[in-house]
């Protein structure tokens, strides 16, 4: 098949993503009951992490995406350890479909992003006095799926409100 002018159609450009920049934006790490938190434990503290994934427009293609984890250890009701992460990128996303984009914002450029930030907090962690804590990996697109759903009850719930 031609295009007119008896030259073959021309394919449509692939998708790209590109990463035009990685970086920490914020990092803190607390260490409040030192050195008493440094030596032998009776049992394993209890590790609770918590992710985010946040995102905006920073230039017609391109997109900041925000990957903030927070984690805080503790044993015998003391906190042996806290962190906070916010570990971004700036992103050039071309050629992909409208009703694509905000799943691959959501899901592949966090997913890109999270080890190096797994590395950041290892080496907070063990910088801070502690064996290095290797999170494990993300299921982005639970994530996604779990947000979305969380999304939508709290725009059902605002609309049944009664006036």
């Amino acid at each position: 098949m031609t295009n007119g002018n008896g030259a073959p159609p021309e394919a449509a450009p692939p998708p790209q993503l590109n990463v035009l920049a990685q970086y920490t934006k914020d990092l803190s790490f607390e260490n409040p009951n030192a050195p008493a938190s440094l030596g032998p434990q009776q049992q394993q503290p209890a590790i609770n992490i918590q992710i985010n994934v946040n995102a905006n427009g920073v230039a017609e293609n391109d997109y900041e995406v925000a990957l903030s984890v927070e984690g805080k250890a503790e044993s015998n009701g003391k906190v042996m350890f806290s962190f906070e992460l916010v570990y971004a990128g700036v992103f050039r996303i071309l050629n992909v479909p409208q009703e694509n984009l905000h799943p691959l914002i959501m899901i592949e450029c966090p997913r890109l992003l999270f080890p190096f930030a797994r590395e950041i907090i290892a080496t907070a962690v063990r910088d801070g006095g502690f064996p290095p804590l290797m999170l494990d990996p993300v299921d982005f697109v639970g994530l996604y799926r779990q947000n979305m759903e969380r999304q939508a009850a709290q725009m059902q719930a605002a609309q049944v409100k009664p006036s």
